[in-house]
């Protein structure tokens, strides 16, 4: 229960601050950043509860795709490319399903 909430938390934060661009901190990106801390410790949290559910390839497929679009998040609110933000999402998920593969499959 405490992963989700902290890596929320961290989320949220650096979402927040990758939106002020380097202006003054306001109550919009305080909001911001809650909103994204809390969709994303949310679904962490519901895919650690239903992890357990599925096998090995889908499971590592969600944390995969739960990693790749987090990261693309932010990376597109650092001012790139929407297709920049696409290819290190893609890059990043496909390493995390990948290594979550490998780390189910070879432990059950």
């Amino acid at each position: 229960m405490i992963v989700p909430v902290v890596l929320g938390l961290v989320y949220g934060y650096y979402a927040a601050f990758l939106a002020r661009d380097a202006g003054a901190v306001t109550g919009l990106n305080f909001g911001f950043g809650m909103l994204c801390a809390a969709v994303f410790a949310g679904l962490c949290f519901l895919l650690g509860r239903t992890q357990r559910a599925m096998i090995p390839l889908v499971r590592a497929a969600a944390y995969g795709a739960l990693t790749g679009v987090a990261v693309g998040f932010l990376h597109s609110l650092a001012d790139n490319t929407v297709l920049d933000a696409t290819i290190i999402g893609l890059a990043v998920g496909a390493g995390m399903a990948a290594a979550t593969f490998y780390i189910f499959y070879t432990r059950e």
